[in-house]
């Protein structure tokens, strides 16, 4: 990880660097804007608080590449939340990109507790639009459906179960995927089956976001054949998430952005 840490470092731009104007545009009033709507998140950010504290164990389901921090079974809630979940800014940021690209229908591969949910169905609900949230573990799951609850959001669909069944079926049922953030097994062959899966459903202003793109060499093999992909035109690279576009009018070009 140190490794990739030093190499993104040496090779990450600002926006002094670009010259599409579509990637200039979403990296200076998406990516880097400001927290103007900080207050949307207060109810989140308390519940955040409140699961760090929380002393209440779950029995794991993991049907991904599993915990770096603790391999047990059988962990505690406040536990998983100070080491998985991620940070509160990186909900924010997929906060802009459902409102920016006004997405309706979203897919989440890996609730966890439904934090990061809470922030893309925040943003969906300002359009009418729903998120499908897949979680492989029946205790987690609950958590999160509670949590849910506690905020008051109720545009989200919770679909338990392993993602290798699930996500195909939840595919077929829709008519596209604007917004998918993958953020669930992180090997190379799971990702790049979910990515295959969801790809019929893209159209030209969908936003795939992956997370972790650097976690492991899997992971940064995985990402660097998404990058390759004819049907992928622009990629940006923030280190812990990579944003995939299919636009088009766009020429093919990857960039490697300030993020961290």
């Amino acid at each position: 990880m140190v490794r990739a840490i030093l190499r993104y470092m040496a090779g990450a731009r600002d926006e002094h660097s670009l010259h599409s104007p579509f990637v200039f545009e979403l990296y200076t009033q998406i990516i880097r804007a400001g927290e103007s709507d900080a207050s949307v998140f207060a109810d989140v950010q308390r519940l955040r608080r409140e699961l760090r504290r929380s002393r209440q164990t779950i029995e794991i389901t993991d049907f991904g590449a599993g915990s770096r921090v603790n391999a047990s079974r059988r962990r505690a809630v406040g536990d998983i939340v100070r080491h998985s979940e991620k940070p509160a800014r990186f909900g924010r940021l997929l906060y802009r990109l459902v409102r920016r690209f006004g997405a309706r229908t979203v897919f989440d591969l890996g609730t966890s507790f439904g934090l990061t949910t809470a922030y893309l169905a925040k943003a969906a609900a300002g359009h009418g639009g729903r998120v499908v949230t897949f979680e492989g573990c029946p205790q987690t799951a609950a958590v999160a459906s509670n949590n849910f609850a506690q905020l008051g959001v109720r545009n989200v669909d919770l679909v338990v179960g392993n993602l290798d069944e699930t996500l195909t079926r939840q595919v077929a049922a829709v008519e596209q995927l604007d917004l998918v953030f993958f953020d669930a097994n992180h090997r190379y062959e799971p990702t790049l089956r979910y990515f295959a899966a969801c790809l019929p459903k893209a159209h030209n202003n969908s936003v795939f976001v992956f997370d972790d793109i650097h976690w492991s060499a899997e992971m940064e093999q995985a990402w660097a054949e998404i990058k390759a992909h004819p049907a992928v035109t622009v990629t940006i690279d923030l280190f812990y998430v990579g944003l995939v576009f299919f636009r088009q009018e766009q020429p093919k070009q990857h960039f490697t952005l300030k993020f961290l």
